[in-house]
């Protein structure tokens, strides 16, 4: 084998490498470990030598081999759309009070405030303070959405969730817990549930053992209403959109979207009003595969401004 024949192989061998593992466009972040995409892709055909003349090859670049070496692949088109004003949302001031009360415990064993804020980001934190109890377990507090009764064991834990403390009979000071779970809107939380967060003792009564519910104060919430120019209308199934809408908010409109096979970001954006932008707003973490950007079957995504 001569050093031009030499030279051809190995850059071809080393284009194939590049082009097995190239294909994957991620739109937004990455994952370890990611679900399939909502369509197959095939490995692109290894490059395979020219069949041209065994000449000398001294004072060709690399580049001239490939291109000698290789067919070219056509380029597949990216999704296109017409510019739309980027997406906006109002903010509620740092520091607006949306729900504020007092807890107290049937039988008078435990008592705390709380009061839920704006935070800097556009997000809620609740604040906890003055806590006392005469029991003699650790207590905690946690929002819920569906509201438990006192005497039940918590299932699981709720948004803003924090251990507050023992027995003392000396207010506890203020501590500010985010609200991770409540986006933008935290009033479809129904109550603030406060209960015993004891270790397993056998010689602790059962009602005040681990997980039990020790009160369950409801909620008034005054949220501000927010403004933003993004506003989801399904259209209905199309080529390439044709997944379903699972919820719906209390206006009707499309609140959420699981993803079916085939589905390309540009088509769910387009049957639902958006643009790409949108979705991605809509979507901080969204993940897309390919050069069309096709999305990952079975994948929820949000469509409700208040819940991003």
């Amino acid at each position: 084998m001569n050093t031009r024949t030499t030279r051809i192989a190995a850059v071809a061998a080393a284009l194939a490498l590049t082009t097995t593992v190239g294909g994957c466009s991620l739109l937004r972040g990455g994952q370890d470990a990611l679900p399939a995409p909502s369509r197959s892709t095939s490995a692109t055909p290894t490059p395979t030598p020219s069949a041209t003349a065994d000449t000398d090859a001294a004072g060709q670049t690399e580049a001239d081999l490939l291109r000698e070496s290789a067919s070219p692949r056509p380029p597949t088109a990216a999704p296109t759309e017409a510019p739309r004003p980027a997406p906006t949302m109002s903010s509620i001031p740092p520091g607006t009070v949306v729900s504020e009360g007092d807890v107290a415990s049937p039988k008078g064993s435990v008592h705390f405030h709380f009061r839920v804020v704006a935070d800097q980001d556009d997000r809620f934190a609740v604040q906890y303070s003055g806590f006392t109890s005469t029991l003699p377990v650790p207590v905690s507090a946690s929002f819920l959405r569906v509201t438990p009764a006192v005497g039940d064991g918590m299932s699981h834990i709720g948004d803003g969730d924090q251990q507050l403390g023992g027995a003392t009979t000396t207010p506890g000071p203020t501590v500010s817990v985010p609200m991770a779970q409540a986006g933008h809107d935290p009033s479809f939380l129904g109550a603030l549930v406060t209960y015993s967060s004891a270790t397993p003792d056998a010689a602790l009564p059962v009602e005040i053992g681990p997980g039990k519910v020790l009160a369950v104060t409801p909620l008034s919430w005054s949220v501000p209403a927010r403004t933003t120019n993004v506003h989801p209308t399904d259209s209905g199934a199309a080529p390439d959109a044709t997944g379903t809408v699972p919820s719906t908010t209390a206006s009707g409109a499309p609140a959420s979207y699981v993803v079916a096979p085939d589905d390309l970001i540009g088509d769910v954006a387009a049957r639902f009003g958006l643009s790409v932008s949108d979705l991605v707003w809509l979507n901080p973490s969204l993940t897309v595969y390919g050069d069309q950007q096709y999305l990952y079957e079975g994948t929820t995504m949000n469509l409700d401004p208040l819940r991003r």
